[in-house]
Order: structure tokens, then C-alpha cells, then sequence
């Protein structure tokens, strides 16, 4: 649903030995300096690895087994290891989260920095403020000056996947030159070209059915929009206005300027597959 516009507030390396009960005996770890008691606050390790996004649990097993977990600065190898959510888990070095995955698809107005940086004025995270208490931040950028559609989330493999130059999440834009464009410099644009000795291709350019030639649809796959200001500015184009109409699937239907909305399920699973 909308939000508001501005708000505030592989290999296993344990073996099982039998005891005289017939029970198995994993090699146990150095605790580390945490309770690991019934309470309710704990969840067992593999489940916390596995809702950080990182593994299955079975896969999350098979790592706390070979060593590459630890909590509280401990290697944990015990199965069945309880954390508290506040403990300090790193999977192979890196601190993992069990916080819960958030997609916020915001429609961006003019006049607000795309950055989470304080200090930097109005900012796009004072837009999604009241969307979710994750901690999320946008993928790539618009302009202070720049419309349309902005995606935030809190899920490192959703951003790979679009700052990946060779399999990024196409951008549609929708763009107004200062005069018409010149059939022979979109013929220029579609085909690629050179600007200061480096190749500069996009996805696809048109004009806009129905509109005057100043108007024009591009679709690039870099995360950032500067690349638009470096074609035309090459061709002597000046750029009125950039607004961002589609994210792959994604569009700005139903999401009024200045307001976001979570995505659903099937949104999420068909960016994922993109």
C-alpha cells in the first residue's frame, strides 16, 4: 500500500561418535560469553544464518561444522547452538542480520538528494521514513532534480544484482530535451558511441509515440543517471527533465509523486528471476 509523503516516526567436519546411550557427539566449541539457556530471546544459530538470507539451515549446518561462524568473536562448531538476536554473528568475517527483507518501491520528486548521508538537506530517506525500521537504502541514484521511480531494500543480493555491469536490472527513462533529437544522433545512440575514448552504448532509445521529438524513451542498465547528461551533452543536447518510469517489471502505476509503497510477493520473486 502507499505511504505518506514525509513522515518521521562443503566438506563436514564433524564425525559422530556414540556414546554408551547411543546418542551423537558433535565436537563442542569454546562458548562464547552468552547465555544459551531456553530463553525465549534465542534462536537456534542455523536458523538465524538461514533468515539472514545467507543459506538454508541445512547448508548453515554444514558451515557452523567447517568453522566459518562465529559468535561473540568465538568459532562456533556445536549444532544446535542458541544466539540472543543482539549477539554479534559473522558468517566467513562478515556480520550477518536475521532482520526481515524489505523491498520499498518510492516514487521520487524533484528537490531531494538521493543519499543517507545527514547533513546533505531534504533526502529520499526523509520520503521513505515511515516505510519500514530496516535499515534500507537505495539502489543507485537519481539526481536532486531527477523524477521517478527510486528502489530500497535491505537485501545485499538484490543489490548485486543491479550494480552488476554485465547482468543490472534495466532503467526506463522518459527525458525532455531543450530542442527535437536529430533522427541521425539517435541512430548515433542506438548504435554507440565514443565520448572522450570510452564506448558508451544503452539498452534501447525511441521516440515517444505521439510526442514532439524532444521527448525521448531510454533504457540503461547503469544504477546511476549521469551517463544520460554525458550522451547528450556530448551531442550538444541540453537535459530538461529525467524521470525514471519503470524499474524492470516495475512501474510507477498506482504510486503517486512522493509516495512509496512495499513490494508484493510476486514482485519480489519476478525481480529476483530478472
Amino acid at each position: 500500500m502507499s505511504g505518506k509523503r514525509v513522515g518521521k516516526g562443503k566438506n563436514k567436519a564433524f564425525g559422530n561418535q556414540k556414546t554408551s546411550k547411543g546418542a551423537k557427539n558433535y565436537p563442542k566449541s569454546k562458548k562464547p560469553a552468552t547465555a544459551n539457556s531456553g530463553d525465549s530471546n534465542e534462536v537456534r544459530l542455523n536458523k538465524y544464518i538461514s533468515n539472514s538470507g545467507i543459506c538454508s539451515r541445512r547448508e548453515a549446518d554444514e558451515n557452523i561444522a567447517l568453522g566459518l561462524v562465529t559468535v561473540n568473536g568465538k568459532v562456533v562448531t556445536e549444532m544446535g547452538y542458541k544466539v540472543k538476536l543482539d549477539d554479534e554473528v559473522k558468517f566467513d568475517g562478515r556480520r550477518i542480520s536475521p532482520e526481515p527483507k524489505v523491498y520499498v518501491l518510492l516514487n521520487k520528486p524533484k528537490g531531494f538528494a538521493t543519499t543517507t548521508a545527514e547533513g546533505k538537506g531534504r533526502t529520499v530517506m526523509d520520503l521513505v521514513a515511515n516505510a519500514t525500521s530496516a535499515k534500507i537504502k537505495p539502489i543507485g541514484r537519481l539526481g536532486r532534480n531527477s523524477l521517478g521511480l527510486l528502489l530500497f531494500t535491505n537485501d545485499d543480493k538484490i543489490v548485486q544484482k543491479f550494480t552488476n555491469s554485465k547482468t543490472g536490472v534495466a532503467r526506463l527513462f522518459q527525458i525532455d530535451l531543450d530542442k527535437n533529437l536529430k533522427f541521425e544522433d539517435l541512430k548515433k545512440i542506438q548504435e554507440g558511441f565514443k565520448v572522450d575514448g570510452k564506448l558508451i552504448t544503452v539498452e534501447e532509445i525511441s521516440y515517444i509515440d505521439g510526442e514532439p521529438k524532444n521527448k525521448i524513451g531510454i533504457k540503461i542498465k547503469n544504477t546511476g543517471n549521469s551517463i544520460l547528461r554525458t550522451i547528450f551533452e556530448a551531442l550538444k543536447y541540453d537535459l530538461v527533465k529525467i524521470d525514471c518510469v519503470a524499474i524492470g517489471h516495475l512501474t510507477k502505476k498506482d504510486i503517486p509523486r512522493g509516495h512509496w509503497k512495499h513490494l508484493t510477493t510476486q514482485e519480489i520473486n519476478t525481480l529476483k528471476m530478472l
